[in-house]
């Protein structure tokens, strides 16, 4: 069978993007989603892959269906966004369109085209797209499918195409506090912050959604003075600054420049106690810092899974990355002396992924918690050994790695890294159109024409071959000459490591006959792949 001879990788930039359900009384976030995606010429004998540009290849995003035949192509009728988008942002986008110009791909609109193009990081981006969670048969869908698709510039020609998920969520809110008789909404907190000596009265809108925002705005108003309750529509960042609403780059403007982050704001104040106070093992914080269940009473996660994929398989929580809700607001300062920026001091991969089985920090090779645990800033680890660090001064989203390829093209969203542990889910739906089987896109293949590769090291993250018979007989000669070369994945005593599973399950040749005669051997998936497994060990 010929190999395609282009391939699109495409997926979304966060893992999830949350919006708000109603937007008649506050908003925090629009529906604004975005994909990044490069489109790939796969290398043939002598000739590397060659990734492409616009005067090459045109890319188009439309609906498709996933499994259960769920298809999202329009956003109108779904969401208030249009009623009050003009009131909240001061712009009126048509329906199913959004700021920057993205159109959902409706049966109206048709497929459409990624708007620009970021030369840096050679991909294309569909940067605003509108998309909510309500797929086109009214039921919720918080994993809905796009597929990618890349044209010849010159002759029309489809080249190729891809399914990924665009990933959305409404399940943000501040529902289980702040609704009535909520800790937030009761008559304790009413009387609290009473007015001219009269309590508090909360909201009777009987749509729960509205009610705990009008008991935000009415507790807002109380406590600071403001008038929130009578100019209605709200939009947060107004005053409290948001870099995921600063799409030009501007930084704090205005009021915004004296009132604390909308970020800083939230968690600093839901980190503390009910008097403002730092929290203490007899005066706890409003929301605790107990792994994922303090973070899922407002983002998603009990219904979306905001956060899963790889390391929610290895049994991480939002915390091991992140940090407390203190650290994430910015309360303490980070180990350079500034104090943590919303969406830009985040976690990397080299925090836990610290080098390899020679050179690496800590006891552990992976790590399970991305900073020093004594740090309360939640620093996020820098690692010595670069060998899976991120490009310097980026984040994971932006940076690329073997020969220009972007890290998530070939690892996943952040949040949504490979694989999803159900098999089902949409998340696995690009890998294993890519190569076969969920997970990191390891196979030489999804790039390069079968055995067109010579033999090295060279792969992506100093990997070998992967599935090449010829490795698999001739690998001796490469550790006679460089023993440490191999050590760094299947360890110091050659056992193998983490970073020496199978990806799949596999057949290899081996160079020697094995005890059932055959020169063969099967390997299931997550096999830590050691000499001993087909011969002898060498000496050490």
């Amino acid at each position: 069978v010929t190999p395609p001879r282009y391939r699109v990788m495409a997926v979304n930039d966060l893992g999830m993007h949350c919006m708000d359900d109603d937007f008649s009384v506050f908003s925090i976030l629009p529906p604004f989603n975005t994909l990044n995606a490069q489109v790939l010429r796969t290398g043939s004998a002598g000739n590397n892959p060659e990734l492409l540009d616009p005067s090459q290849v045109e890319v188009r995003y439309s609906p498709a269906p996933d499994r259960t035949g769920s298809i999202n192509s329009t956003s109108i009728g779904k969401t208030n966004f249009w009623d009050y988008v003009l009131d909240l942002f001061g712009a009126q986008p048509e329906p199913d369109s959004g700021f920057t110009g993205a159109k959902m791909p409706s049966g109206e609109n048709g497929p459409q085209p990624f708007m620009s193009f970021e030369t840096a990081h050679r991909r294309f981006v569909a940067a605003g797209i509108p998309i909510t969670p309500t797929d086109d048969a009214n039921n919720t869908n918080t994993y809905p499918m796009f597929r990618v698709d890349a044209f010849d510039r010159n002759s029309g020609e489809l080249l190729a195409s891809i399914d990924t998920v665009v990933p959305v969520s409404t399940e943000m809110n501040c529902s289980r506090c702040h609704n009535d008789d909520g800790v937030a909404a009761d008559t304790a907190t009413a009387q609290r912050y009473s007015l001219n000596e009269a309590p508090l009265q909360w909201s009777t809108n009987p749509n729960p959604s509205i009610e705990y925002r009008e008991n935000i705005l009415l507790l807002h108003d109380a406590k600071h003075g403001t008038a929130l309750r009578n100019d209605q529509p709200v939009l947060c960042a107004d005053c409290h600054y948001s870099p995921a609403l600063d799409l030009a780059g501007s930084g704090p403007q205005g009021p915004q420049q004296a009132i604390p982050y909308l970020s800083r704001a939230i968690h600093q104040r839901h980190g503390k106690t009910m008097s403002g106070e730092l929290p203490s093992m007899s005066n706890t914080a409003i929301i605790a810092d107990n792994g994922t269940d303090g973070c899922f009473q407002c983002h998603p996660g009990e219904q979306t899974q905001c956060f899963r994929g790889a390391m929610a398989n290895a049994g991480l929580s939002c915390e091991s990355c992140h940090g407390g809700m203190l650290a994430v607001g910015g309360q303490f300062t980070l180990a350079n002396g500034v104090i943590r920026q919303p969406w830009s001091d985040l976690p990397k991969c080299q925090s836990c992924h610290t080098g390899d089985a020679l050179n690496h920090a800590g006891s552990e090779l992976i790590s399970n918690i991305a900073f020093d645990p004594n740090d309360k800033a939640a620093t996020p680890r820098l690692a010595l050994n670069t060998r899976f660090a991120e490009n310097d001064n980026d984040l994971y989203r932006n940076s690329t790695g073997h020969g220009g390829v972007a890290c998530t093209s070939c690892h996943g969203s952040p949040h949504a890294i490979w694989p999803n542990d159900d098999p089902n889910h949409n998340d696995n739906i690009p890998a294993l159109q890519l190569q076969g089987y969920a997970g990191t896109v390891t196979e030489c293949e999804t790039c390069h024409e079968s055995g067109t590769l010579p033999l090295s090291l060279d792969g992506p993250h100093g990997m070998h071959n992967v599935a090449d018979s010829r490795w698999n007989k001739e690998h001796g000669e490469y550790y006679e000459a460089n023993p440490a070369a191999c050590q760094t994945c299947h360890g110091v005593d050659l056992q193998g490591t983490a970073l020496s599973r199978m990806a799949t399950d596999r057949l290899l040749d081996t160079d020697e006959r094995q005890p059932d005669g055959s020169e063969t051997i099967r390997l299931a998936k997550g096999t830590e792949v050691s000499c001993a497994l087909c011969h002898e060990a060498p000496l050490l």
